[in-house]
């Protein structure tokens, strides 16, 4: 490891206070001056580093740059995003992270993107990942449940997003179900589950989740039409927040509700934050449409509807491909 990279995972470690030129370069046997220029060449890097006189360094509470080092200091989980890569641009962080779990990659390995050329949204649907500007990250698990359980994963993986988000920004998010975050009336975050079955087919081998959130301003990202239903946090709260610390708060969260999916622990918080449940909606289902009113969520996590003739159907996410509020 070079001064660069040693004093970048110094800083990261510091937790936002301040470490004076002097310590670090005690730290990393090296003069003042090779620490100030490790300092210019991470700026150079797109860290944003703030330099107080007789205080030294930080990273800068709004820094944008993603990077391991800034995320494994903030993890508080045991097996999430241990095993971690952060990479400058991937076609999507699912086929990576794919890859990786057919090679073997353990339970927690993470992948993250700064961009992806060819992000994936459920149903073949493309995900719009421009640089800079989102968390584009894809968690490998190798879950102890049945396939029962497993249709869960992506419910809990929404709740634990749609925690993280509001730790860091302070505004409400609400889940369409069953893998859309929204914020204010526009989508926020998408989910994707895939999963590789076991070769009996009756067990789950790994799945990995893959999880979009816009971040910084959408400007003309995502053009004209799709900038009127999507939206950043930076948009909705004008705070540009760090994605490595969205990251970290991710990975933490996620694991605590991967351990609520066999007790189903966590449904009550999803139908809280679900906004389907009272509105008419349209569904296309098999080809064909049904028209009905969402009355909430089972405890498998389908959606319940309530059709005109009386009758209940209970959607599951593999039904249901194109749901949305009646208008």
């Amino acid at each position: 490891m070079n001064v660069k990279e040693s004093l970048l995972r110094i800083l990261a470690e510091a937790g936002g206070e301040f470490t004076s030129g002097t310590a670090a370069a005690s730290a990393l046997g090296v003069s003042r001056n090779a620490v100030w220029k490790a300092v210019k060449a991470l700026e150079a890097e797109g860290y944003s580093i703030e330099s107080v006189k007789s205080r030294g360094y930080r990273i800068a509470e709004n820094s944008n740059r993603l990077s391991a080092e800034l995320i494994s200091a903030r993890l508080e989980t045991v097996r999430l995003g241990r095993s971690l890569e952060v990479l400058d641009e991937t076609d999507s962080t699912n086929n990576y992270a794919k890859k990786l779990a057919s090679a073997g990659a353990v339970h927690g390995t993470t992948v993250v993107a700064d961009r992806q050329t060819a992000g994936k949204g459920r149903l073949g649907r493309s995900f719009i990942s421009p640089p800079g500007k989102g968390l584009y990250v894809s968690i490998v698990v190798r879950p102890e449940f049945g396939l029962d359980a497993a249709a869960m994963i992506t419910a809990a993986a929404a709740c634990a997003a749609a925690e993280a988000v509001e730790e860091l920004c302070g505004q409400s998010v609400r889940i369409k179900w069953v893998n859309d975050l929204y914020m204010n009336g526009k989508k926020l975050c998408g989910i994707l589950t895939e999963a590789s079955l076991g070769l009996e087919m009756k067990s789950l081998d790994y799945a990995v989740i893959g999880i979009g959130i816009n971040v910084g301003k959408i400007g003309k990202d995502f053009g004209e039409e799709l900038s009127r239903t999507v939206t950043s946090i930076e948009d909705e709260t004008g705070k540009l927040i760090s994605r490595s610390a969205l990251c970290a708060e991710l990975l933490g969260r996620l694991e605590l509700y991967l351990g609520k999916v066999v007790t189903r622990e966590f449904l009550p918080e999803y139908r809280r934050r679900e906004l389907l449940t009272g509105h008419e909606v349209t569904a296309s289902v098999g080809g064909i449409t049904l028209t009905g009113r969402a009355i909430g969520i089972d405890d498998n996590a389908n959606l319940m509807i309530l059709l005109p003739d009386g009758s209940e159907r209970h959607l599951s996410s593999g039904e249901a491909n194109l749901l949305r509020i009646k208008r």
